[in-house]
């Protein structure tokens, strides 16, 4: 149902592209690992997989299982709450390595919260958690790199700010984009896996940015 709403919704806020590098794939048991820039993004991410026909897993702050109407709309749907700072995060990461180990696809924000910039500019991801490397050290799981661009414009900054971009999106329509690269698979320590997955999911972010115009600086 997420998908499904996500799909109709982002389309009114905005004008979505999706590309993907030559052999892409989803394969059985992947984490998508997608960087995290707005409130906006999960619903733009959302709607670019349905359009690849991919409905995956999500692992998300659990607050938001306290709205009422998608709180039980993501229990109902088997996503996965997230309580950062709580011993129950590790229970979080055993229910996405049990999703893996059933051959589900599970969307993880590798940064593990949104970036405390006030603009709307786009950046590059920040440094990522460890959590993503631990499951693919548990898991032996690739990781598909994604990357986003655009939804800053949607909704960025204060909660003012924020309101009236949403308010003011459907007439905007910014652009947005989505770029997904080919599985990637991590190995070594969990920091030397916890950087390369930024690395690749920063290399798919800096796709997006550019189609969409956004100047970005090479890596390095």
């Amino acid at each position: 149902m997420l998908s499904r709403l996500a799909a109709v919704l982002v389309p009114t806020v905005g004008r979505l592209t999706v590309t993907t590098d030559d052999g892409a794939d989803f394969p059985p048991g992947s984490i998508i690992a997608a960087n995290h820039s707005s409130l906006a993004d999960p619903a733009v991410v959302l709607a670019a997989l349905r359009r690849l026909d991919v409905e995956p897993v999500i692992m998300a702050a659990a607050g938001l299982w306290r709205i009422p109407l998608l709180g039980r709309a993501l229990a109902r749907e088997h996503h996965i709450p997230v309580h950062r700072g709580d011993r129950r995060a590790m229970a979080a990461l055993d229910r996405a390595a049990d999703a893996l180990a059933h051959g589900r696809l599970v969307l993880i924000y590798g940064e593990g919260g949104l970036p405390r910039r006030r603009d709307a500019g786009e950046a590059a991801p920040e440094a990522f958690r460890s959590g993503l490397a631990w499951l693919t050290h548990a898991i032996g799981a690739p990781i598909v790199p994604l990357g986003q661009a655009g939804a800053r414009r949607i909704a960025s900054g204060s909660r003012t700010k924020q309101l009236a971009g949403l308010a003011t999106a459907p007439l905007r329509r910014p652009g947005l984009h989505v770029h997904v690269k080919s599985p990637v698979a991590l190995t070594g320590t969990r920091a030397a896996r916890t950087a390369h997955a930024r690395e690749a999911v920063t290399e798919a972010w800096r796709t997006a940015a550019a189609h969409l115009g956004h100047r970005v600086r090479p890596l390095g």
